[in-house]
């Protein structure tokens, strides 16, 4: 499974969760984004961008740059970067696309996951 398979997978797995292709990217919603894919978008990196709760995008990126970084546009705004082109955690990564999920996605929807 290639990594945008792997990524649409867990993004399509949360309730009432749609893609549509945004500025050229597969994106992931739930009423707004909280996931875009990045194939070599901004650099010659293969990546994705999320929301992210407050503190998350400094805590991993200084802890592992090799795998998170700021995005640009978004990151101002505490969304997170995800390298895929590394050794990637798909659990970590299923993790992060929850918690993105949950920064966007209307708090009944939230409580379902919880419930």
């Amino acid at each position: 499974m290639t990594p945008l398979e792997r990524l649409r997978e867990l993004c399509l797995a949360l309730p009432e969760v749609t893609e549509k292709v945004s500025h050229g990217e597969p994106t992931w919603f739930v009423r707004r984004t909280f996931v875009m894919f990045a194939d070599h978008h901004h650099d010659d990196r293969l990546a994705f961008w999320c929301a992210a709760p407050s503190g998350t995008q400094e805590e991993l990126v200084a802890a592992d740059p090799q795998r998170y970084f700021r995005p640009p546009y978004v990151g101002g705004r505490g969304w997170l970067g995800v390298y895929l082109d590394v050794d990637v955690d798909w659990a970590e990564v299923g993790e992060i696309v929850t918690d993105a999920y949950r920064e966007v996605a209307p708090r009944k929807l939230v409580a379902g996951l919880d419930g």
